[in-house]
Parts: structure tokens; C-alpha cells; sequence
């Protein structure tokens, strides 16, 4: 039972840390306005852990490594925590199973990062329906329009925008098939 609760807040405050920092690194690359109440708050809750890591990560072509590197460290480290709340011999276990518990954190970062986007679509076609002036928009058009805007000049002019239907639908496919046959993979290294 306590087990259980551990892992809870282990995945839980793991993946809400790193949904912070992967959105902080996705908004200094897309530059959405850090005058925005959203945007300050995601600053104000990262800061702690990204400002040391800058130190050692620079930024480099205008995009923040430090932001990317900490979100997978982040989920790195949460596998790592579950494996040992799950009794798995750390000291048995070879230099392969750590690269997979590594692989591991990558492929959750990427699945992360999808979700994410999957989150941020579907917030700014509710935000079109309802309320398209909304204090958030200013964060969440300039995220998801380099996504939609592609598919907006392949699909036909309509009345209706069907670009964020086509991208949820990569999204999904892309966590369904590439994603999950990678994640099997490294699960096999245990």
C-alpha cells in the first residue's frame, strides 16, 4: 500500500515537473511573451532547478538545453525511483539495463512532449469555440499554430479547420506504433 503511494506521487510530481520544464523550453523556442501570468508562473516554478543547470548547459541557437536536459533527467529519474520501489537489483544489473532505463526516459519525454501538444490542440480549439481572447491564448496560439500550419496548407480551404483533428491523429499514431514498439524494447532489457 505504501508501495503504491509512493509510486502515485513519484509519477505524479515527476511529470508534472517535467511537463513544466518541457513547456518552458517549448516556449523560449516558439518565443511566446514571458509577460504573461502562465508564462511567469511556469518561470517561477522551474527556475530553481533550470538556473544551476544553465551553468553547465548553455543555450545554444537560441533554444534552452538546460530546460530539455533537466525534463529528461526528470523522467530518468522517476523510472529509476520505480524500479527500485519495484525491488529491482540495482546491483546486479549491468550497464544494459541502465542504458534502457535511460532509452526509457527519452521515449517517455517524447511521449510526454505528445501528450502535451495532444493537450495544447485541444485547449485552443476549445478556446476558439468559447473564448478566443482568453488571458492564456497569448501562450497557447504561438505553441500550437508551427504544428497546425503545415497540415492547414495541405488539407483543402474550409469553413471548418480540420488541421487539429489531423495532427491528434499523428499524435495517436505515432504513441501507438513507433512509440510503443520502442518502449517494449527497452522493457525488454529488464
Amino acid at each position: 500500500m505504501l508501495a503504491d503511494t509512493l509510486r502515485f506521487f513519484i509519477q505524479t510530481l515527476g511529470g508534472l515537473f517535467a511537463v513544466a520544464v518541457l513547456l518552458r523550453f517549448a516556449m523560449q523556442a516558439m518565443r511566446v511573451s514571458f509577460s504573461n501570468p502562465f508564462s511567469q508562473f511556469i518561470m517561477r516554478i522551474t527556475d530553481f532547478a533550470v538556473k544551476p543547470m544553465r551553468r553547465i548547459i548553455p543555450g545554444i541557437g537560441g533554444y534552452d538545453w538546460a530546460s530539455l536536459l533537466l525534463a529528461w533527467l526528470t523522467e530518468v529519474l522517476v523510472i529509476v525511483l520505480l524500479q527500485w520501489l519495484g525491488g529491482f537489483p540495482f546491483s546486479l544489473a549491468g550497464s544494459g539495463a541502465w542504458l534502457a532505463m535511460v532509452g526509457l526516459g527519452a521515449i517517455e519525454l517524447v511521449k510526454l512532449a505528445l501528450y502535451l501538444i495532444m493537450g495544447l490542440v485541444l485547449v485552443r480549439a476549445v478556446l476558439s469555440w468559447i473564448n478566443p481572447y482568453s488571458p492564456i491564448a497569448p501562450v497557447i496560439y504561438p505553441l500550437t499554430e508551427p504544428l497546425l500550419a503545415p497540415f492547414r496548407r495541405i488539407l483543402p480551404a474550409s469553413q471548418i479547420d480540420f488541421s487539429p483533428l489531423v495532427l491528434l491523429i499523428l499524435c495517436q499514431f505515432i504513441l501507438a506504433v513507433p512509440l510503443a514498439s520502442l518502449e517494449r524494447a527497452a522493457l525488454g532489457a529488464f
